[in-house]
């Protein structure tokens, strides 16, 4: 099995580039089976609905694992780079390059692609590093490059990543085939294994992948190439069809007519700018590249980000199907999504390791920078006077992380994708934001006392009760506050105040005074467990979804029961649906 040769695999660093080039051919496969997957009537094409769904999927694990492999030899996956949506058509990745990938919708176009990209390579076909004939002939040189450079330095010089990076079955469920972490030699070849047995079957001369059709379980599941082939000429296959008998099973139907038209290789510049289809082309093309973004964030050190980026993919799908579903004007065509990359300094919301919380539009707080996040619980005396509150443990958080927005979590407070998914009412997660609020300096209003003057602004409060006081509330106090321990008193509950809502100043001219807290997160539990916001403190910088920053403070409180009217921040509305964890 020689790969000798101008792009040879002889060193680690060759390794880790071919297998950087894995990543970038994985994700060639998904924008044109998107837009396949997309463009069918599932009422009239159920099947194809499934096959290419199902393909989809794989190539989403595909993907997965060529990471998992890149981290195990001390790589670092790239995916938020133009490398990976250059302008189409273009060729496979490193690939033969007659095979020119395109967007179209589903059909006999389409079809020739999907088995051209998915073609086994013949079993006597040799391992091919760079200009590969199949997919099958380069990974068989990656699986030779391993097994010599183990042979040459041992196992644990090549497999020398972090454990932790590894993307694991947690982290990425549904779909056909195994998420697999890779650690050594036997499991990198498992891995790679997986990967060219659900594209082109096993061994190279059966059809089958050795997995249960993720649709029917009760039947075995052929490999991508032979899916598509069923597709193709109408057929299944069934027990002891091979390669060369061709499917003889059950007849399938296409009806090639119930397939949206969408527009072959469609560009925003195809389109005025202040048209509505390149309004919707550019915002698909925000999602996506937000989705490339999360994925290499989650292969760098946050796993757990893919559930975000899995979520996303309702998003795209809901984008994907408005577009095709507008005509261009030429009487024959419909738009559809242009897989453009969008460049971090033109995206809504910045990017960069600095310490930060970002919205995602409709989705999840992501949370940059390690920012310590910890449980607070409220402690109330026995006549339910807000006293204090009491730190609990920190929790563990990943380097990036995501907190749940729309308080369907299973897993809060972290983000688990939930908020893509329709509810009971077949509805996704609304986190429409309020509108920016003005200056804290301009709503608030200042009562004043003596030696002290309290500032208020109203629309900050959660209701979490500090303000109240055993007997009576801080601006009945503020008459009595030339007894130094009322006033202390009044500045105790005050900087009790999760949301900022209160603040005080020694007289009405001069500056709040605030305590001294560090940046974190802290979720917060109210009385009888009542779920609360989330407490950010430390002046940690909070990005709308729109790019547009929220007013940084000392302290603020953010959504994370899904129900506020003044979305990002908490309004108090989890206390009336009694939002619990």
């Amino acid at each position: 099995m020689d790969t000798t040769g101008t792009h040879a695999i002889d060193t680690l660093d060759d390794l880790r580039r071919h297998l950087q080039w894995a990543i970038e051919l994985e994700h060639a496969t998904i924008p044109p089976y998107m837009c396949a997957l997309y463009s069918l009537d599932p009422e009239r094409n159920g099947e194809a609905v499934h096959v290419v769904g199902s393909v989809l999927a794989e190539e989403m694990l595909h993907l997965a694992l060529a990471a998992n492999l890149l981290n195990a030899v001390g790589g670092r996956p790239e995916l938020d780079t133009p490398r990976l949506l250059p302008a189409y058509p273009h060729p496979l990745p490193h690939g033969d390059r007659s095979v020119e990938v395109h967007l179209a919708p589903f059909g006999p176009q389409a079809l020739d692609l999907f088995l051209r990209i998915e073609q086994p390579a013949s079993a006597d076909a040799p391992p091919q590093s760079d200009q590969y004939q199949t997919i099958g002939q380069f990974y068989a040189a990656i699986e030779a490059g391993i097994g010599r450079l183990c042979t040459e330095l041992g196992e644990a010089e090549v497999f020398c990543g972090d454990p932790e990076r590894q993307i694991g079955a947690f982290h990425l469920r549904g779909g056909g085939g195994q998420v697999i972490a890779v650690h050594d030699l036997k499991s990198a070849m498992a891995a790679l294994a997986e990967i060219i047995e659900q594209g082109e079957g096993a061994a190279r001369t059966d059809v089958w992948d050795g997995d249960h059709d993720v649709f029917h379980p009760e039947r075995e599941e052929v490999a991508h190439y032979y899916r598509f082939q069923e597709l193709r000429l109408g057929r299944r296959y069934r027990t002891g069809d091979t390669p060369q008998s061709g499917p003889t099973g059950e007849q399938i139907t296409v009806d090639f007519d119930g397939v949206l038209p969408m527009r072959h290789n469609p560009r925003i510049t195809d389109y005025p700018h202040d048209s509505a289809i390149r309004v919707a082309q550019e915002e698909f093309n925000h999602t996506y590249s937000t989705l490339l973004h999360l994925l290499e964030r989650a292969f760098n050190g946050s796993p757990s980000l893919m559930r975000v980026a899995t979520g996303m993919m309702y998003a795209l799908r809901a984008q994907a199907k408005a577009l095709m579903s507008m005509p261009t004007g030429d009487g024959q065509t419909n738009a559809g999504p242009t897989f453009e990359y969008v460049p971090p300094e033109r995206r809504h919301w910045s990017t960069g390791n600095s310490r930060r919380i970002t919205l995602l539009e409709n989705g999840p707080y992501l949370v940059y920078g390690q920012i310590p996040l910890r449980r607070k619980k409220k402690i109330v005396s026995e006549e339910g006077q807000s006293l204090t509150w009491q730190t609990h443990e920190d929790i563990p958080t990943e380097e990036t992380y995501a907190l749940c927005r729309c308080g369907r979590s299973g897993a809060k407070p972290f983000c688990d994708g939930s908020h893509a998914r329709p509810d009971s009412e077949g509805k996704p997660f609304d986190g429409t934001e309020a509108p920016n609020m003005r200056p804290y300096a301009e709503l608030q209003h200042i009562h004043d006392g003596e030696g002290i003057s309290a500032h208020r602004v109203g629309e900050l409060c959660i209701h979490a009760a500090f303000c109240i006081g055993r007997t009576r509330p801080i601006a009945k106090m503020l008459d009595d506050s030339g007894d130094p321990d009322v006033r202390s008193h009044i500045m105790g509950l005050i900087d009790h105040c999760p949301s900022g809502s209160y603040a005080y100043s020694l007289s009405r001219d001069t500056e709040t005074i605030e305590a001294d807290l560090q940046p974190a997160i802290s979720v917060l539990e109210e009385e009888n467990g009542l779920a609360s916001a989330l407490w950010v403190t430390g002046r940690v910088p909070v990005e709308r979804s729109d790019g547009q920053p929220v007013e940084a403070r000392n302290r603020m409180t953010l959504c994370r029961c899904g129900h506020s009217s003044n979305k990002p921040l908490c309004d108090g509305t989890h206390r009336q649906i009694g939002f619990h964890e």
